[in-house]
């Protein structure tokens, strides 16, 4: 996982000649179908801001911790306090500082119109969260997305059956 860009494949090693000079590269391949991909050099690779995939294990522990609470959601007093807040969340790349994003923004969304960098925010959280578990859990990203939207909004699928006339009547009777 590419902190703040996604889950990347290392796919091979390759040698290019770069001002005269050999050098070797690890080519990363963005997983999850767009196919970018872009050379990072061997020895200056422990630097990069990479983390293994959240284990398949934590995933539950990831969606739970995600669950709607109650309460209003924790916002921070200024603009730039939520600025630099969600940017420590991204640059921390933990799954669980981007859980713990999408759902207070959410929650947000829902009592008040989230201002354009906060919207931004959301997207791109959600981008990164649902393509790392779509890849830890060998699914697609409609599926990942499903998993959260399902944990964020639990009555989203709670379809009215409706009432049939008989059914009706026998309510109104029972009142009686």
């Amino acid at each position: 996982y590419y902190v703040g860009r996604g889950p990347y494949l290392v796919a091979e090693v390759v040698s290019k000649v770069v001002c005269g000079a050999s050098a070797q590269f690890y080519k990363l391949i963005l997983l999850g179908g767009s196919g970018e991909e872009f050379l990072v050099p061997v020895a200056t690779a422990s630097v990069l801001p990479l983390r293994a995939l959240i284990a398949r294990s934590k995933i539950p522990e990831l969606l739970r911790r995600m669950g709607v609470r109650s309460g209003p959601p924790k916002e921070l007093g200024t603009w730039q306090q939520r600025q630099a807040a969600r940017s420590k969340t991204f640059e921390s790349g933990s799954p669980f500082d981007l859980g713990d994003l999408i759902e207070s923004l959410t929650r947000s969304s829902s009592i008040r119109k989230l201002a354009i960098d906060e919207s931004e925010a959301l997207r791109r959280a959600r981008k990164l969260l649902i393509s790392e578990i779509a890849e830890v859990m060998d699914e697609t990203a409609t599926a990942a997305e499903s998993r959260i939207d399902d944990i964020l909004n639990p009555d989203r699928h709670t379809i009215k059956q409706p009432v049939s006339r008989a059914r009706s009547r026998e309510r109104v009777e029972n009142r009686k």
